[in-house]
């Protein structure tokens, strides 16, 4: 079957059928038109074979022309967020350094969860990837090579390198796990012997970010499959005997209400932060989100207008940050001190311990600095420990002030 894009010149077309051209009357715009020739069988006419079928493709052509009007669905500007300066830290420090193991995020309705996250997209900046490779991988960095890249730079081969903004991708509440993962075209691998594989919603989100809206639902077999994903930096998927990996580093972001029931703990554990967002009470606050909501939503492009200096100004402070990350440090005594917190605390395991490690030194980095201080892990040790501390899956999570008590103690700050 082969497929041919042209646009039709006029209101009328003409359809090939058994050697005689028939003109077929369509509307007047002229818009895309997919041309299916279809392989006929052994023993059919030549006319059958010239046999063509045309389909007009009337969604994809909406779709082009609201971008070329500039109608794609507008996103509110993440600097125009008010409050919620927990969740907001929590985001900014995953996309300084994607290794800190994602975020999750809990609040109730209504709480800005969703239009925070998405208005993140906007602040992620551009990355190198190989050209026309659907794993986005990095044209520098092996272990972010799909293997049909390395096996390219083995064999000497130059590399088309373009640039794209780092990718934001959401995962829908019923996806499959082959809509995840990817699927092996088994039939393809054992009559021509190659392995077919189509690429699920991980191979799209490779070094940028997943997002998955009310985690909290999401059937744990593949709560399991992204946090496995997101710690290994890799996915396999296995079909009949035939087994194909590529590179899935992402930051994972879920949101939920805590109305609709908590994950369990060994999967809170998996993701690096826990950030808890509560409704405003602030009057005024509550004033001036709305007021700016309605301003937005009568003229979306005016609003963000005037926010973009602020939105590239935070973007380029991010692009700093990891740059400036690979120098920052944390001293041995703060090291000492963080991982007896984690055990004062009784925290299962030694992840508490890393990811505070790593977002200290994200944050340092993002204040300009390369040297971590007690407050930058007072700021950030919250985030990371407070979801590891609950033991019963009926308990609530603490709001962080245990973990604030340790570190007083511990600091010497009492």
């Amino acid at each position: 079957m082969a497929l041919n894009m042209r646009t039709a010149p006029s209101n009328v077309v003409a359809q090939q059928q058994n050697g005689a051209r028939t003109p077929v009357r369509v509307p007047v715009t002229a818009k895309p038109v997919v041309t299916l020739r279809i392989a006929p069988f052994k023993g059919s006419s030549v006319a059958s074979q010239r046999a063509t079928y045309q389909v007009r493709v009337a969604a994809a052509t909406e779709v082009k022309a609201e971008k070329e009007l500039g109608q794609a669905r507008p996103i509110f500007p993440f600097t125009a967020i008010v409050g919620q300066d927990e969740m907001k830290l929590a985001l900014i420090l995953n996309v300084i350094d994607p290794k800190i193991g994602g975020v999750m995020i809990m609040g109730d309705r209504g709480t800005g969860k969703s239009t925070t996250i998405r208005a993140l997209a906007d602040l992620l900046p551009e990355m190198k990837v190989v050209a026309n490779d659907p794993f986005n991988s990095d044209p520098e960095d092996p272990e972010l090579m799909s293997e049909e890249i390395r096996n390219r730079v083995k064999g000497g081969d130059q590399l088309p390198v373009s640039s794209k903004k780092i990718p934001m991708v959401d995962l829908p509440l019923g996806a499959t796990e082959d809509r995840v993962c990817g699927t092996i075209d088994i039939e393809k691998a054992l009559t021509e012997g190659v392995k077919a594989f189509e690429p699920g919603l991980l191979a799209k989100a490779n070094r940028g970010i997943l997002y998955v809206d009310e985690v909290n639902l999401l059937d744990d077999h593949l709560v399991d499959v992204l946090l496995d994903s997101a710690a290994s930096g890799w996915n396999t998927v296995e079909r009949e005997g035939i087994s194909i990996s590529h590179p899935a580093r992402f930051i994972l972001v879920g949101s939920g209400n805590p109305e609709e029931g908590e994950l369990r703990p060994q999967l809170l554990d998996r993701f690096g932060m826990h950030a808890q967002i509560g409704t405003v009470k602030d009057p005024r606050l509550r004033v001036q989100i709305v007021s700016q909501r309605a301003t937005f939503d009568e003229n979306p492009a005016v609003f963000r207008k005037d926010y973009e200096a602020g939105q590239n100004a935070l973007t380029s402070r991010i692009v700093e940050a990891r740059k400036v990350l690979k120098q920052c440090d944390v001293s041995y005594d703060y090291r000492v001190k963080i991982s007896q917190i984690c055990s004062d605390l009784n925290v299962d395991g030694i992840r508490g311990d890393i990811v505070t490690n790593r977002a200290a030194k994200a944050l340092a980095a993002f204040e300009g600095r390369t040297e971590v201080t007690p407050e930058d892990i007072y700021r950030v040790i919250p985030l990371c420990l407070r979801h590891r501390l609950r033991k019963d899956p009926l308990a609530e999570i603490d709001d962080g002030d245990r973990v604030r008590e340790v570190f007083k103690k511990v600091f010497g700050m009492e």
